[in-house]
């Protein structure tokens, strides 16, 4: 059985609030040493395996959420208290921390997607954060929109010269920082995809275990092997790197155009995560983005199409460059993106 549970650490009462570099320097170690856990032992040895989690450091402390696989709710409470202990014990930077409330929230399907690549029904309140929480979440989001260097505040429909702009910086900046995080989250289910496939040794159209691959226009999904998942993660990776550079050209290729058109529903997950889907403009906010950042939206006819492949709409798509799925990985405007991207194998 599948638990969502959330952990508070914090460190001792009389310690000053941390500034914006200590957060940023909490969640890495936090992270990182989440990250080395394969394993946990329960209480009478009753093995805990921790599938995936979550930090948000606040001034005062931090917010863990986990995702654990536990045999039943007592022993993912008792076991994660006890290793949470245990591994600010033995950091020495955190050693004078310790845990607080540490309690499940949600079971199996409750919020499993949402950790993963679903939007929750903003109506399902079996996993209402608190408020402390989401202000966690939304100062980490504040937090990551610098790393997004690519473009500035105005592609999102911030205009700071108008007092009347639709959309406020401080909206820009929940957005940015949005994507940046979906990054993070979309590159890790892409290595997941990656090894899902390998092990299944077939295609997105036979494996139902996806996060990102799933997200692409489904009627090639027997086209989606490993190596095309490999190849997309490649993709993703450069998506990544020219987000945080200082300069922004167009998607250079077609799989990098559904790439940001998937990063953007990773955006909207971490928006809904921190209970923002219905205080910002993104209507308004995304298509701004949209026209600022793509050459054109020839992608979304992809979504679009119906029947099977070789019909009229198929037909229909062969004289726009790039569409062809044969044709997603050729760049635009550039040589040669990546080596690994000019090899040509896919599940017949």
């Amino acid at each position: 059985m599948e638990y969502q549970l959330t952990a508070d650490v914090s460190p001792a009462a009389d310690a000053p609030e941390l500034d914006p570099l200590q957060r940023h320097g909490v969640a890495a170690l936090l992270d990182e040493q989440l990250d080395l856990l394969a394993g946990i032992e329960g209480p009478e040895g009753v093995e805990v395996e921790p599938l995936d989690h979550r930090v948000a450091v606040h001034p005062s402390g931090a917010v863990i959420t986990w995702l654990l696989d536990a045999p039943a709710l007592a022993f993912a409470e008792e076991a994660a208290r006890h290793v949470l202990t245990e591994l600010l014990a033995q950091t020495e930077l955190l050693s004078t921390w310790s845990v607080g409330r540490c309690e499940v929230i949600a079971t199996d399907d409750d919020l499993a997607a949402a950790l993963n690549d679903a939007v929750e029904d903003p109506e399902d309140d079996e996993a209402e954060l608190t408020e402390e929480e989401i202000a966690a979440l939304r100062d980490e989001l504040r937090s990551s929109a610098d790393a997004l260097r690519a473009f500035g505040l105005d592609v999102f429909g911030h205009r700071p010269d108008d007092p009347d702009s639709p959309v406020s910086e401080e909206a820009a900046r929940l957005v940015a920082g949005a994507l940046v995080q979906g990054m993070e989250i979309l590159t890790d289910e892409l290595f997941a995809d990656v090894q899902e496939l390998e092990d299944a040794e077939s295609s997105a159209s036979e494996v139902e275990a996806l996060s990102v691959l799933n997200q692409l226009p489904q009627r090639y999904a027997e086209h989606y092997g490993a190596l095309f998942a490999k190849q997309f993660l490649v993709v993703t990776a450069i998506l990544g790197y020219r987000l945080s550079q200082p300069e922004w050209t167009p998607p250079l290729c077609t799989a990098e155009a559904l790439a940001l058109h998937v990063l953007k529903t990773e955006a909207s997950v971490q928006l809904d995560l921190a209970g923002l889907l219905d205080e910002l403009p993104l209507k308004e906010i995304f298509a701004a983005f949209d026209e600022r950042v793509f050459a054109d939206l020839d992608h979304e006819r992809l979504y679009d199409l119906e029947g099977e492949e070789g019909g009229e709409d198929e037909i229909d798509l062969l004289g726009t460059p790039g569409l062809d799925f044969d044709e997603w990985f050729l760049p635009r405007g550039a040589d040669v993106l990546h080596p690994y991207l000019a090899i040509e194998h896919y599940p017949e």
